[in-house]
């Protein structure tokens, strides 16, 4: 995802601006899209309708499928620009970062109180769009979503801890509690266990993309796993989580029925093995190295997430980062497709 370019008309370094001092409104539109980060939300809402379909064992009213879609749009909108505005300052230090809203050309295209703003009327207006269209179970869980990405990973672990992901990452979990909640008015088993698939999914998912970009997260002093601890190490964690997140998978075997677990297996078994060849990797080229470092310290070549000399050791972390997202998809169109079957139940 790109951040806006700047118009033709505009100074380098400024919010855009034209000669008369005004940004052109496709500037501003497109810089506050932007701010909400679409692809991080096509994810999310990847699992909400799979998961509605589930709870339904059927198609839901497609009023209820729209409003639900829309209202976790908002949601995920309003958490993401109010991460963007509290994390403007890492942001510019990060290159892959570098070019959001905020911070682009050294001064955004946005200036941060307007971000704060569209942030926090995208999160009423999920609220009230849920609340009032579907029920209040699921505007207030859409609410919890957006106070727990903000509070809990953003202000309170992003910048102090390697368990940030781990535990921050249960934000990400919430769409399907959501979408559970708007068919059915509760939260049952099979919505915790799906909850539990992507809480366990999120960091080998997010780790691998780390190891990537550690030499980032490292400049930013942000203390993700793969910038405190060796390869190998994070590695490793990947592949147990990978395997927690499998069993949890299987988890929902007796709800969804017998097909769903057929293509959960053979999709978590394919997980694996690419985990596997994840960690293979680093142990090849010496991933035991030191480990890497925060405030500057230099970190060994062995530490570096896309370091080291062997070009499948440097691949193999994106090659599982983009492999997760695939998974992802496919798990969840199974949850869908084994959900309108007539058959396949126990």
């Amino acid at each position: 995802m790109t951040s806006p370019a700047a118009v033709s008309s505009g100074t380098p370094g400024t919010l855009g601006n034209r000669t008369d001092g005004r940004r052109p409104a496709g500037v501003v539109v497109r810089a506050l899209i932007a701010l909400t980060k679409p692809r991080i939300i096509e994810l999310l809402l990847v699992t909400t309708v799979p998961t509605m379909l589930l709870a339904q064992r059927g198609v839901p009213s497609i009023r209820l499928v729209l409003v639900t879609l829309v209202g976790g749009t908002l949601a995920a909108g309003s958490a993401n620009t109010i991460n963007c505005y509290i994390d403007r300052d890492i942001d510019a230090l990060m290159k892959r970062t570098s070019r959001r809203p905020l911070v682009v050309n050294g001064t955004g295209t946005i200036k941060p109180w307007e971000a704060l703003a569209w942030g926090v009327v995208l999160g009423a207006g999920a609220t009230l769009l849920l609340g009032l269209m579907a029920n209040w179970l699921s505007a207030a869980l859409a609410d919890a979503a957006i106070l727990f990405y903000i509070f809990v990973y953003t202000l309170l672990l992003k910048r102090r801890s390697p368990a940030n992901i781990v535990i921050g990452g249960a934000a990400g979990c919430f769409p399907v509690l959501v979408g559970w909640a708007a068919v059915t008015g509760t939260v049952s088993l099979p919505a915790v266990v799906l909850f539990a698939v992507i809480f366990l999914w999120t960091p080998p998912h997010f780790w691998a993309l780390a190891m990537k970009f550690r030499k980032d997260y490292a400049a930013a002093n942000v203390p993700m796993l793969p910038v405190v601890a060796t390869p190998a190490a994070v590695a490793r964690k990947i592949l147990w989580y990978s395997y927690a997140m499998v069993a949890a998978t299987l988890a929902l075997v007796p709800y969804a029925g017998w097909i769903y677990g057929v293509l959960a297996a053979a999709l978590g078994a394919w997980f694996v093995v690419e985990a596997h060849h994840l960690d293979a990797c680093v142990q090849g080229r010496g991933g035991q190295g030191g480990q890497g470092g925060l405030g500057g310290r230099a970190a060994p070549p062995s530490a570096g997430g896309s370091g080291g000399s062997s070009p499948r050791a440097s691949t193999a972390p994106m090659r599982l980062f983009h492999l997760s997202i695939a998974y992802l998809t496919l798990l969840f169109a199974a949850v869908a497709v084994t959900a309108l079957l007539p058959w396949g139940h126990w």
